[in-house]
């Protein structure tokens, strides 16, 4: 039996995920990119990419789509094929479990007929660049009612949006923009919608292969699914290990890796979301509830601030015209002047991701 703590799994998250050293490759050439990175605010898988690497976070080689739990997220065009057959449902049981909600309550029950009909539905009215809200009245009319419902807002009746961006990539969507003037457009030569799931074990590989050693419940949180569904099909190859005396998995190519990771010096800005931040054992990530309700929110996650392999606080930013980002900084702890040095060095590095010559930083 293989016994790590806490602070080794960290040490081997932050190399596997690229934040122990900033590399020179380009985005798509980052191994985290297996994983994609969500683009939870706009600019922010920009911040991930300058966290990881010094070239430019612009590469034609990824596309934005509706990627685990219907997020939308950069990947790779080239992995797409695979991705779709990955995150296609389990079973009947397993479509529920991701789209449950009291919303369409009738909905849920249809379980992988729900994805059918929206990618059915999207594949149709998707065929060119058209708005956001125009594709949902329309794929909102080719599905079954009971994944509808009456939306206060609009006055109208549409798709519930778990239902339709989870069935978004089965769909041929592509995620062209986002906020007021959002834009879908169909895949360039996108992948045939699967028949049935094809590489849950490699999906889950490459979420311990990251974000490991971890449990069934952490990749069934991480899906939108359930443990039950998750555990009927867990790979017979891994590697069992013990967390600080609890059980979880990992692959075997990467225990020696775990084993042999040390503790990252360094500064980093992540955004809200980030790849780190998708591990669903929150407790072992950032111990402390009052400390992960500031970093985990209902509404508005802020970015995260890593100080030799810690999270050492919170920030936000906002953008002060084209010529700077005024970022404001909450560390959890005092930061001795030295430790605010590193800091105030490295946010140029968020300032290069926003495409600004300057960043100004206020410790709260």
């Amino acid at each position: 039996m293989i016994n790590v703590d806490r602070a080794r799994v960290m040490a081997y998250r932050m190399v596997a995920l690229g934040l122990a050293d900033r590399t020179a490759q380009r985005p798509a050439d980052l191994a985290v990119l297996d994983l994609g990175i969500q683009e939870y605010t706009p600019g922010s898988p920009q911040v991930a990419l300058t966290a990881r690497s010094s070239a430019e976070p612009e590469d034609d080689r990824l596309i934005s789509v509706w990627g685990a739990r219907g997020a939308p997220h950069l990947h790779r065009r080239a992995d797409l094929a695979d991705l779709v057959g990955q995150l296609w449902p389990l079973s009947d049981a397993d479509a529920s479990a991701r789209i449950n909600s009291a919303q369409i309550a009738d909905g849920v029950p249809l379980g992988t007929r729900a994805f059918t009909t929206t990618a059915e539905a999207f594949r149709e009215v998707v065929t060119a660049p058209m708005p956001r809200g125009e594709a949902s009245t329309e794929v909102s009319q080719r599905v079954p009612a009971e994944l509808t419902y009456d939306c206060r807002g609009c006055q109208a009746r549409h798709i519930a949006g778990n239902v339709w961006q989870q069935a978004g990539l089965a769909g041929g969507v592509e995620v062209l923009s986002r906020g007021r003037d959002a834009l879908l457009g169909p895949i360039p030569d996108a992948p045939p919608m699967p028949e049935a799931n094809a590489g849950i074990d490699r999906l889950i590989a490459t979420y311990l292969r990251f974000l490991g050693p971890a449990t069934p419940a952490d990749v069934a949180k991480y899906l939108g699914s359930s443990t039950a569904e998750i555990r009927k099909v867990w790979p017979s190859d891994l590697v069992e290990v013990r967390v600080d005396g609890k059980k979880a998995w990992v692959p075997e190519p990467q225990v020696a890796e775990l084993e042999s990771a040390a503790t990252p010096e360094g500064v980093r800005w992540l955004p809200g979301m980030d790849p780190l931040l998708q591990a669903r054992d929150r407790d072992l990530l950032l111990p402390g509830r009052e400390r992960q309700k500031e970093v985990w929110r209902p509404l508005g996650n802020p970015g995260v601030l890593l100080l030799d392999g810690e999270i050492a606080g919170v920030w936000r930013a906002r953008m002060a015209g084209r010529k700077r980002v005024d970022l404001a900084v909450t560390p959890f702890e005092t930061l001795t002047a030295a430790q605010r040095k590193r800091v105030d060095a490295e946010a140029s590095e968020v300032a290069r991701a926003r495409g600004v010559p300057e960043a100004v930083v206020s410790f709260d």
